[in-house]
């Protein structure tokens, strides 16, 4: 797998945020739509009946800001020896009907995103939604590329600009 933005794109899936384990939530879009996943939380809605899908409290800071908050995450797991989860952000998706909150955890590594990244993934989600973007594009580049891992931050940002139209 591999991430993108704030998709974990594989083979045969797509996450906004990291792919869930065991009975962790998460949101993974598909050819069909979008479903919600966690114990007792699973949802599923088609593309046609999702109105938004909007990520919310992202961890976001500029590559300076970014390396020093991973130094210092290093450092303190290195001190006390006590490892975290990385950080969690909200997932919401809006239907006409309804708006279903789904937390999900950061799939980049320190977890914390670029704002280059972010906004190019807030733009590709909104275009999903609104039907100006196909899911089948992640996974046609997933099935090519993923097992290749996570590419350059600049390819990255590419992939994003192209696949969202911007």
């Amino acid at each position: 797998m591999a991430m993108v933005g704030l998709f974990w794109i594989g083979e045969d899936s797509v996450y906004v945020g990291a792919e869930p384990a065991g009975a962790a939530c998460g949101v993974r879009l598909s050819e069909d739509g979008v479903e919600t996943q966690g114990a007792g939380r699973g949802r599923f809605w088609t593309w046609d009946e999702v109105v938004r899908i909007e990520p919310h409290d992202v961890p976001v800071r500029s590559g300076v800001r970014r390396l020093a908050s991973m130094a210092f995450d290093a450092a303190l797991v290195v001190v006390t020896g006590d490892g975290e989860l990385p950080p969690a952000f909200c997932v919401e998706v809006t239907t006409a009907e309804e708006t279903v909150r789904a937390d999900v955890l950061a799939a980049v590594a320190g977890g914390i995103y670029l704002p280059s990244e972010y906004e190019l993934s807030v733009t590709l989600l909104q275009r999903l939604a609104e039907g100006g973007a196909d899911i089948g594009d992640l996974l046609a580049w997933g099935r090519d590329h993923a097992a290749e891992g996570t590419p350059p931050r600049e390819e990255r940002e590419a992939l994003l600009r192209k696949w969202a139209g911007a």
